[in-house]
């Protein structure tokens, strides 16, 4: 990097604190970059293409500033002389939360300001119908407040939340416009809440757009375009058109849960207070009706056995598991692998996607989900797109917002 200078007249000059920030912000992002190993002076002069002195400045003044810590040189590499001191990142120079949200549970994660995880907490939702969103709040505070205490860290030590949220997100003015499956979210003052719970920047992001951004950056190939399901109790998609994320004009983009059907009424008009017309057909609990109905037809069932033993919050992955044994249970796949496929081969016909990744609590079924959604979707669509299990499962969202935590912190960070 050129070192900028700046002369009387107002040109850029060596020193000035613009400069400082420059040089210090430019030392910062490639330790950043090595974390967590160690780099010398010389290396980081090298790196960054400034002098050593100006290097040494700049360690200095991240040093006094936690960014960056002092490592014990070296003893067992060669070298001439007194062994280099070296200087890393720091971890713990700032911390994130990051909040998943749902009517069923809440989840909250503290992590590093590498990105590493310090603690994850879970919290189950009470099943009171309908939910209160007051209710909702408590069980928030209470699995933030827990994944705080095992981080070992204060609420004052964070620097950075993201909370994703369900509905439809308005993430620029931090308010949830629409969110069916929790009465009364939208009328709550979350991020004030927040704010007087953690004195620092707090956003509120969909949840699905959450889980979008985790998959695609964890993914190899950059700049794909990547139609991600969030299936669950509610269902829902992230969109990342050729490498960023599409909100859409009202921040509604990927809303597929509200899709009608091919079995539901043509002039039903869309009731945007209550769940979709498809996740009611085919979410977690949609799946779930199906194969007891399936079951009460066929008692000695597979399937109705297998519905009997499951724990009550994977009986729709039962399903799929009983479908490669049960001619019952497999019919019952085949019904919800259409049902989803005719509803999003529009979209894929329209995005065109190289890939449409499942993720959610229906995710857990694996390979005999993706089996047959690819089987229906091939015959709806003209090029089939591959499709995958998110390896995340259910911590897909978690893990998006920690990921935009730390994009916003160290955004700030980096500003001049």
């Amino acid at each position: 990097m050129e070192e900028i200078r700046v002369s009387h007249d107002g040109q850029p000059r060596s020193g000035t604190p613009v400069l400082r920030r420059i040089n210090t912000a430019a030392v910062l992002e490639v330790a950043r970059g090595a974390a967590p190993r160690a780099l010398r002076i010389a290396e980081l002069a090298k790196l960054t293409g400034l002098t050593r002195p100006t290097v040494a400045n700049a360690v200095e003044a991240l040093r006094d500033t936690g960014w960056v810590v002092q490592r014990e040189p070296d003893l067992g590499a060669p070298a001439m002389g007194r062994p280099a001191l070296r200087y890393a990142l720091n971890p713990r120079a700032a911390f994130v939360l990051g909040i998943d949200i749902g009517p069923h549970a809440v989840a909250a994660c503290v992590a590093d300001v590498t990105g590493q995880r310090c603690a994850l907490e879970r919290r189950t939702v009470p099943t009171a119908k309908p939910l209160d969103a007051t209710v909702l709040l408590q069980v928030i505070d209470e699995a933030t407040s827990a994944a705080v205490e095992a981080a070992g860290v204060r609420p004052g030590d964070i620097s950075g939340i993201v909370a994703a949220s369900p509905g439809i997100v308005d993430s620029p003015r931090g308010t949830v416009r629409i969110a069916p499956s929790v009465p009364g979210w939208p009328d709550l003052p979350f991020l004030s809440w927040l704010s007087s719970k953690y004195p620092c920047p707090a956003v509120v992001e969909n949840d699905a757009n959450a889980a979008a951004i985790e998959i695609a950056a964890g993914r190899e190939a950059v700049g794909e375009t990547i139609l991600a399901l969030q299936w669950g109790t509610r269902l829902g998609a992230g969109l990342i058109i050729e490498g960023r994320l599409h909100r859409g004009r009202s921040f509604a983009a990927g809303e597929i849960g509200f899709i009608a059907p091919s079995d539901s009424p043509s002039d039903t008009p869309l009731d945007s207070t209550a769940s979709g017309p498809l996740e009611q057909s085919i979410g977690a609990d949609g799946i779930v009706q199906r194969a007891e109905d399936a079951a009460r037809r066929s008692p000695n069932s597979h399937l109705a056995a297998a519905l009997r033993a499951a724990d009550p919050d994977r009986r729709a992955v039962a399903v799929f598991d009983a479908a490669g044994r049960d001619p019952v249970a497999a019919a019952v796949v085949q019904e919800v692998a259409q049902q989803l496929a005719r509803a999003i081969a529009p979209v894929v016909l329209a995005l065109d996607p190289d890939v449409v990744v499942i993720g959610g609590g229906v995710a857990r079924a694996g390979s005999p989900l993706t089996d047959a959604v690819s089987s229906e979707l091939s015959q709806r669509v003209l090029s089939a797109p591959a499709v995958e299990v998110s390896s995340l499962v259910e911590d897909a969202v978690v893990a998006g917002a920690v990921r935009l935590a730390l994009q916003e912190v160290w955004r700030r960070r980096m500003a001049l």
